[in-house]
């Protein structure tokens, strides 16, 4: 590996004192005076006709402003499928979907009058899991979608080969994988398993819950604070659906605190700005509370799978089959995306020549879905991965020499069909072998340590491609300061990932300069900043990196125009360092970046040169549009390949059990900022753990959410998790800002599956239901006959 002066090294955040000392703004920190605050009027039923909507209480209130319903909007708004009301008319979809809005003098008042609202309904018969929402006679969640406008302009439709869904069905799309000849595959089979895999629906929860304010100047101009991953985006969809000048839409982002993909797609900003426009543009906040955060906004995914996996006698994989019954919810919203990424990386990395698989996108009468961390592919993952866990069992092979032996290699060729080599793919082998060293593996797999107490290890791999939609990109700006100094200028969303800091450390690094005197505007606003696709699929760095690196480039090529001139030295001959332009054979001569940067005049007026500006753009080169039917094409530059494993100690008598380690090795490619990397990757591997062993929705068989606060929905506390161990590959990427590869998915991918294939070999019981309560896990030994 290169050794480079800046990049690698462990930089600290450049917001991180701001943090830690409670400095930073975040969007509900600043209160401008005079603003008013909407509150939504939520279902209390998952599927029913809306009735009368009585709000003469609630105009009692003193201090309300505006109370607006559906009826006022009935328009439809969506970023794949138009499918999802701004506020639900005709009838509600799910429970905590918003039907009406109030607009009051403070948030007390607003939430006052807000419980006054009677909405009567008639209850329809409820979807309540994408299984039943497969079936022939269930009942539809959207009796004609046929009539939906497909969202051809969010650029989500170009990677995946558009959207289909299917009228008098549940199916919001189907995106299939045809590679190889599946039965072909499945007749050289010696042996072959065929398993089902299940998790409910969940929550994101990010410490920051969503918030947005709204003005709309005498002007015309929209002016939007929000705390989102989609600035652009943001500004598209609102300047579309309430016809307004794209330019007259002003979005501001500060720092989110935190997401975890919740802050994808646009959700709150639609509804604040009809709140401002119904009281004449003054500016309106509309914040989550935490059960809103939950329920009424959108969750991460369920599933429910079928895995037919087969393979020879030697252990050889030939044949993998997957049905995906994907839980949408009630909206498309990004759940058709997700369902399409889940299938272009299905298989894990593994070479399988023969592949068959259809994820299907399913409403049901939960709440609607937005992107999650991994984005198809932790879901995916745990029912591949658990399904090697049990092929390995029957072969009566070791799980990780079983996973080696199938290891998918440069040469191969992966679902899509994308010829894979060591720059594209990276090492998935070496990945498993140093996991096996970690872990100890060599001591066993399963150690009894008393007649009650068991420990045992289980390991899991995952892969994922970011499959960004061809034509996106990113750009940014780069000015000087008299000192000498540079800011940069881009609209990368900073969500606690540490893009902006690897970036100025980019800069640093190209300029040959100290990364203190690089400085990045933390905000983010489209009036200043050059367009970026969103924040999100770990593409940010890359696609941002390398509009830095031109936008260096450009700087550089100015710099040393005006220097050329002043020093009389041939451009060719000079170089940048220390901000410094100097002769590369005579350092001595040479000129101050200060005295250059903003322009150089001659003592007699005449200029040598004008204040440099950099820029940058970039767009990702080759992506194309995915078959729908056969899934074959190009879905991004490059995969991050990652093998995992847990420890825990599993009590036989009340089947509780404690994670002791968990270990991540992971090809991130060159590693840009190690301490973040290595961070990037705890912090996921510890949500990886939580979803695994806790976390899920509980719905009642109406279709109501169960687990809508921090009492009922359980997370993972400070002190619970297990000791944490992180190691990198580094397989440097061509044509990535310095060899880099997206990381802050892949540590939590494979933790689901790990813990499962650990707690299953402890319990001795094959776990395929997330969470891993120790009820659930008493439950499947009792039907197991494990226990009595």
């Amino acid at each position: 590996m290169k050794q480079y002066r800046v990049i690698g090294k462990s930089v600290p955040k450049k917001e991180s004192w701001d943090k830690v000392s409670g400095r930073v703004k975040y969007i509900d920190d600043v209160q401008e005076v005079g603003t008013l605050h909407a509150k939504l009027v939520t279902s209390t039923h998952a599927h029913a006709k809306i009735g009368d909507i009585d709000t003469k209480e609630a105009w009692k209130v003193k201090g309300v402003r505006m109370i607006i319903t559906g009826k006022d909007y009935p328009l439809l708004i969506g970023t794949t499928i138009k499918d999802r009301p701004l506020l639900a008319f005709e009838k509600v979809r799910y429970y905590g979907e918003p039907i009406a809005m109030v607009i009051a003098d403070t948030e007390a008042i607003a939430i006052k009058a807000s419980t006054l609202i009677c909405v009567q309904y008639e209850p329809l018969p409820v979807v309540n899991s994408p299984e039943a929402a497969f079936q022939k006679d269930a009942p539809l969640v959207h009796e004609n979608v046929e009539q939906y406008l497909i969202d051809e302009s969010s650029g989500l439709t170009g990677t995946s080969g558009g959207i289909q869904p299917i009228p008098g069905t549940n199916i919001a799309n189907i995106q299939g994988i045809r590679k190889g000849n599946i039965d072909r595959g499945f007749a050289n089979c010696d042996v072959i398993v065929e398993e089902v895999f299940s998790f409910n629906q969940s929550d994101h929860t990010a410490i920051e819950t969503r918030c947005a304010d709204v003005e709309i100047k005498k002007t015309g101009e929209v002016i939007i604070h929000s705390a989102s991953q989609e600035p652009f985006e943001m500004k598209d969809l609102i300047s579309e659906t309430f016809n307004i000048e794209e330019g007259k839409v002003l979005v501001n982002i500060p720092l989110v605190g935190g997401s975890f993909g919740a802050k994808t797609s646009v959700q709150l900003e639609p509804l604040a700005y009809v709140a401002s426009k119904a009281v004449g543009g003054r500016r309106v906040r509309l914040r989550n509370s935490r059960e809103e955060d939950i329920v009424t906004s959108p969750v991460h995914i369920g599933l429910h799978a079928t895995v037919k996996m087969g393979c020879t006698n030697d252990g050889k994989l030939q044949a993998l089959k997957l049905f995906f019954l994907f839980d949408g919810g009630a909206y498309a919203e990004r759940s058709v995306p997700i369902t399409k990424a889940a299938a272009f990386d299905s298989t894990g990395p593994y070479k399988i020549n023969n592949v068959w698989c259809d994820s299907l996108c399913m409403y049901t009468n939960h709440p609607y879905v937005t992107d999650f961390r991994g984005f198809g592919r932790t879901e995916a993952a745990f029912g591949v991965e658990r399904t090697m866990d049990i092929m390995a069992k029957k072969l009566g092979m070791d799980p990780l020499e079983f996973r080696l032996l199938n290891a998918i290699q440069p040469g191969d060729t992966s679902p899509t069909q994308v010829l894979l080599n060591k720059s594209n793919l990276g090492d998935i082998t070496e990945c498993l072998l140093q996991l096996k060293e970690l872990m100890n593996w060599d001591r066993g797999q399963r150690i009894e340590i008393s007649d009650r107490f068991v420990r045992t290890k289980g390991i899991s791999c995952a892969w994922k491609n970011g499959d960004p939609p061809p034509g996106v990109g990113a750009g940014t700006i780069l000015t000087f300061n008299k000192d000498g100094s540079i800011n940069i200028i881009s609209a990368a969303v900073e969500i606690g990932q540490g893009t902006k800091t690897v970036l100025t450390q980019m800069v640093a690094e190209k300029m040959n300069m100290s990364e203190d005197e690089v400085f990045i505007q933390m905000e983010v606003k489209t009036q200043d900043s050059p367009d970026n696709w969103e924040t999100a699929a770990s593409r940010t760095t890359f696609m941002s990196g390398n509009a830095v690196l031109k936008a260096c480039d450009d700087a550089i090529r100015q710099l040393k125009r005006t220097a050329s001139i002043v020093l009389k030295v041939p451009k060719d001959e000079l170089e940048v360092a220390n901000k410094k332009v100097f002769k590369r054979t005579d350092p001595s001569v040479s000129i101050d970046f200060s005295e250059i940067a903003l322009g150089y005049i001659y003592p007699n007026g005449k200029v040598a040169g004008n204040q440099v500006v950099g820029r940058g753009t970039y767009m990702i080169p080759g992506l194309t549009e995915m078959n729908p039917v056969t899934g074959k094409g190009v879905q991004g530059p490059e995969w991050g390949v990652v093998a995992q494993g847990v420890e825990v100690e599993f009590d036989k008598r009340d089947n509780t059990f404690k994670l002791l380690r968990a270990v991540t090795v992971s090809d991130a490619g060159q590693i840009l900022n190690y301490k973040g990397a290595e961070t990037q990757i705890t912090g996921a591997m510890n949500m990886g753990l939580s979803f695994a062993t806790r976390e899920g929705f509980i719905f009642d068989d109406e279709g109501k959410v169960l687990t809508t606060q921090f009492r009922s929905y359980k997370v993972m506390h400070f002190g619970e998790q297990p000791e944490y161990i992180v190691r990198f590959v580094e397989n440097p990427v061509k044509g990535a800002p310095y060899g880099s590869r997206g990381l802050g998915e892949h540590g939590l991918m494979g933790m689901p599956s790990a813990v499962a294939n650990s707690l299953s070999l402890a319990a001795n019981v094959s776990l395929q239901k997330l969470p891993l309560t120790p009820e659930f896990i008493w439950k499947s030994r009792l039907e197991a006959g494990e226990v009595h």
